[in-house]
């Protein structure tokens, strides 16, 4: 195999609108991309860093420049990369980048789409995806959804807390009624009891309809999240829950489906693992996405089909999009 040469670019995305989640508010974006090249043709993927797992564009660069010093340019094969970052672990996020510039390059000197390089099924000619509100004041609700034409998406997911989040679905009912609904507690809720009372509340809210349930208690709370199970009316979507180390047998006993997403999982490889256990321990099989560009998120379609449900929508969240890989018509999305 030839060698390969590798780069790493600095992109700063400003976002459309404030994206506040439980965890933290922003209105600016960066995410790195990196590319492959090999004879003359070249792969890239996108690393979007996530401060819940402590990565930063800073760390990510000081983790690349590492990896050239350590033998970069002589990963050529995806085991030789794979043997290289086994000696020298990487945020998720630039693992994931890598794994994805160096299967797209493989993938384009075989002549190859993407996906049947992979060895999965294609994606669907359109993609349905979810549709994300982020936390904002119920009061805001009405003229976001309009002003975002929101109502497109056959799913919309709301991103609450404890403390607010049902009166944003209050909110979000009222502007939607019967819209389904995947909210998003992002480990907001303390225990088993105060999401029991929430869900209590919640089922008084005319025209409310929460369809699925994201990781609401804390990661750790494992006897919790094996008390609800049987007794969340919402199916219950792990999300954090799942770890390098995750027992699916133990993830289904505490959920119901798995939201897997690239950047976490680390690559291609990893995330197609996921999404195969998910189905097999009969878990209902999601992908989602970080704050991404059309680079991360036509990545994340390759390996779409395996999947039930689609959160794909963060290059929707970012103004300046500057691929223009992916485009949204009517809540599907389509490559190209």
């Amino acid at each position: 195999m030839p060698a390969t040469a590798w780069t790493l670019t600095t992109h700063e995305l400003p976002l459309r609108y404030t994206w506040k989640i439980a965890r933290n508010a922003s209105t600016t974006k960066t995410n790195l991309v990196v590319q492959a090249t090999q004879a003359g043709t070249s792969g890239q993927g996108e690393a979007a860093p996530n401060v819940r797992y402590g990565e930063s564009p800073e760390l990510l660069q000081a983790q690349f420049g590492a990896l050239l010093a350590a033998g970069l340019p002589q990963a050529s094969t995806l085991p030789e990369l794979a043997a290289l970052l086994a000696a020298h672990p990487v945020a998720h996020a630039l693992r994931f980048a890598l794994e994805a510039a160096l299967t797209h390059c493989l993938a384009a000197r075989a002549g190859q789409p993407v996906w049947q390089w992979l060895g999965v099924p294609p994606p669907a000619a359109r993609v349905p995806t979810a549709f994300s509100l982020p936390i904002m004041a119920p009061g805001e609700v009405a003229g976001f959804i309009e002003a975002q034409g929101a109502r497109r998406f056959s799913l919309l997911k709301i991103k609450v807390n404890q403390a607010e989040g049902l009166d944003l679905l209050r909110a979000v009912a009222q502007a939607c009624p019967g819209h389904p609904l995947l909210v998003d507690g992002n480990e907001a809720w303390p225990d088993a009891d105060s999401l029991l009372q929430f869900f209590e509340q919640a089922a008084a809210v005319p025209g409310l309809r929460m369809r699925l349930l994201e990781q609401p208690l804390p990661a750790a709370l494992a006897d919790d999240y094996r008390y609800l199970h049987p007794r969340a009316p919402v199916p219950l979507l792990a999300d954090e829950s799942v770890t390098d180390a995750a027992d699916f047998a133990e993830i289904a006993r505490q959920f119901h489906g798995v939201n897997v997403k690239l950047m976490k999982a680390g690559g291609y490889q990893r995330g197609i693992e996921l999404l195969r256990a998910t189905r097999a321990h009969g878990l209902v099989p999601m992908l989602g996405c970080m704050v991404e560009t059309s680079l991360g998120i036509w990545s994340a379609l390759q390996i779409s089909a395996l999947a039930d449900v689609h959160d794909l929508d963060g290059l929707l969240i970012v103004r300046d999009e500057p691929f223009g890989l992916v485009r949204e018509a009517g809540g599907g999305l389509i490559c190209g």
